[in-house]
């Protein structure tokens, strides 16, 4: 026993000879020995550290811009750029509905009606978690149509008339929609899980739906746009009776849809409205050209909306 204290008390003596405790001790020493810097060298080395981030940041000759808002103020977010902000068009008639016609317009509809209940009851009215939830389903029929047409463009070697930047675009609009109420919603850890269920059954689903009849994965993405419009409705109902507070709205949504500054969360669920009427109105109008037995390509698709 009295060996083993010894050694501790001669262990806690050497310990700051052996063993550096500051920063002080070693910066003055190469790495890797213990020979200790010349004058003049920790200097050398730095600015050496320094001229290889400069080279490592501008490496395949393709220097940051800098980007600026209107105002000349810098502009702040990396997942989108000035040029590509618009003002959506809040004119458009949300209250059109496509009547079903025959029994593919029947199946696509009564589907998306059947597909609302398990919403209505797990979100009941809670539109903001409700919102960002259909964000997630929403963003995919755009970015499948447009993979799907564009693999055919390749195959093909033909144009696609512009449906490829119009479908991709649309995506990308609603995933855009996604990060604005992301800041409006923080979902819980049991809402990501059921994301990643839905998404998962929804995706493979449509894109199976696409390859057999992209008549039918249109009209069926009009009529989720249709209820997407129902339940941007109601939310804006709630907000203007009180039953949901009317807070400002987020900045990335300001920027996006180039909104005043003092815009508020009603003023957003407007904009994104307008959004999902046009894209109602975009995947009917495709159902319809392949219902004539046209291709997409054959008709100008209609894009620069966004």
């Amino acid at each position: 026993m009295y060996p083993r204290i010894a050694g501790s008390v001669v262990l806690r003596q050497l310990r700051p000879r052996l063993l550096p405790t500051s920063k002080a001790a070693v910066v003055n020493v190469r790495w890797g020995s213990a020979e200790p810097l010349r004058e003049g060298e920790e200097g050398k080395m730095n600015k050496e550290e320094s001229e290889k981030k400069e080279v490592v940041s501008s490496y395949w000759g393709i220097p940051p811009s800098r980007l600026a808002k209107d105002d000349g103020s810098g502009w702040r977010w990396n997942c989108f750029r000035p040029w590509e902000t618009y003002k959506s068009d809040i004119t458009i008639d949300v209250n059109k509905h496509h009547v079903p016609k025959n029994f593919l317009d029947k199946f696509a509809y009564y589907t998306v009606k059947t597909l609302r209940v398990p919403t209505d009851v797990f979100f009941q009215r809670r539109y903001g978690c409700r919102a960002m939830m259909l964000e997630t389903v929403a963003a995919v029929p755009g970015m499948v149509g447009g993979l799907l047409l564009h693999c055919k463009s390749l195959r093909r070697f033909e144009h696609s008339g512009g449906w490829i930047k119009a479908l991709l675009e649309e995506a990308e609009n609603e995933r855009m929609h996604l990060m604005t109420f992301m800041e409006v919603a923080k979902p819980k850890w049991y809402e990501r899980a059921l994301v990643f269920i839905v998404q998962g059954i929804f995706f493979n689903a449509y894109f199976l739906a696409y390859v057999v009849s992209p008549k039918l994965a249109h009209r069926i993405t009009g009529y989720l746009e249709e209820e997407a419009i129902h339940s941007y409705t109601e939310f804006l109902k709630d907000l203007d009776e009180g039953k949901i507070e009317n807070g400002p709205a987020p900045a990335i949504a300001i920027d996006y849809w180039r909104l005043p500054p003092d815009a508020t969360l009603r003023d957003v669920v407007v904009v994104v409205r307008a959004d999902e009427a046009h894209h109602r109105d975009v995947n009917h109008f495709a159902s319809d050209i392949h219902q004539q037995g046209h291709e997409l390509k054959e008709h100008p698709a209609p894009i620069g909306y966004h």
